[in-house]
């Protein structure tokens, strides 16, 4: 007597697998477009290439934080980088000034921009770190060329916020405690590269308001594990997944 392949579930195994591959292929396929810093909810005055963000202002990745630990790095570059002159009191002012922060912020859209410059326009901007979105960011100073910093949040132990530089805990900068959803973020000050402050005409890879501006400071967040360049501070911190839903 004679049956039917799909009744012995002959090809019950190739057509999940498919299935499987299918659905791992839409996943990457969110990750990839999600793990990105997203134009919508950044600063007018940054400039966005690939995953590597320079001028001026605050720029999120567009992912909220969901997994329990999670771990990313920053790449800095730093053209035309010089050691910083210690016996210069300037420094210590240009410490505070231009130092790039990073951290996480909640989320923001052109809304909140809108209203940061109105009041920087109307001689009012007297923002407090709550007020201009980097309250859960923390400043890094005399950042190098090839430095690499590393950000460790996780929900359920203290502290939620850990700070790495080139591999090495930064325990004093710390943050212990956030509530509600919040995203990769880094604020880049004005004037960080040649201290002008301006925008160059001079960009590498074009014009527009997608180049690097020569001089400036830019920095290239980094979600995939296998591009980091230091470990992360235990085992439990993975790489930011996009815990998106599959549609």
């Amino acid at each position: 007597m004679g049956c039917c392949c799909s009744c012995l579930g002959i090809g019950e195994d190739s057509s999940s697998s498919t299935r499987e591959t299918e659905l791992s292929s839409k996943q990457q396929k969110v990750n990839s477009s999600t793990l990105a810093i997203a134009r919508h909810m950044s600063a007018p005055g940054i400039r966005i290439r690939g995953a590597t963000v320079s001028g001026e202002g605050l720029a999120l990745a567009g992912v909220t934080i969901e997994q329990d630990a999670a771990y990313w790095e920053w790449h800095i570059t730093k053209p035309g980088d010089t050691p910083p002159d210690e016996d210069n009191d300037d420094d210590d002012y240009d410490e505070e000034i231009h130092a790039v922060k990073f951290g996480v912020s909640t989320k923001k859209d052109k809304a909140f921009y809108r209203a940061l410059k109105s009041a920087a326009d109307s001689g009012t901007d007297e923002s407090t770190p709550m007020e201009d979105g980097t309250a859960l960011m923390r400043p890094i100073p005399q950042l190098r060329d090839g430095d690499t910093i590393g950000i460790a949040v996780q929900h359920s132990d203290l502290p939620m916020v850990q700070f790495l530089l080139n591999g090495e805990p930064l325990h004093e900068i710390a943050i212990n405690r956030f509530r509600g959803a919040v995203y990769p973020s880094i604020y880049l000050p004005g004037g960080n590269g040649d201290g002008q402050g301006g925008v160059s005409e001079n960009t590498k890879g074009g014009g527009g308001g997608g180049g690097v501006v020569e001089g400036d400071i830019s920095a290239t967040v980094v979600f995939d594990e296998n591009d980091f360049r230091e470990l992360s501070p235990h085992s439990r911190f993975g790489p930011l997944i996009a815990a998106r839903g599959i549609i």
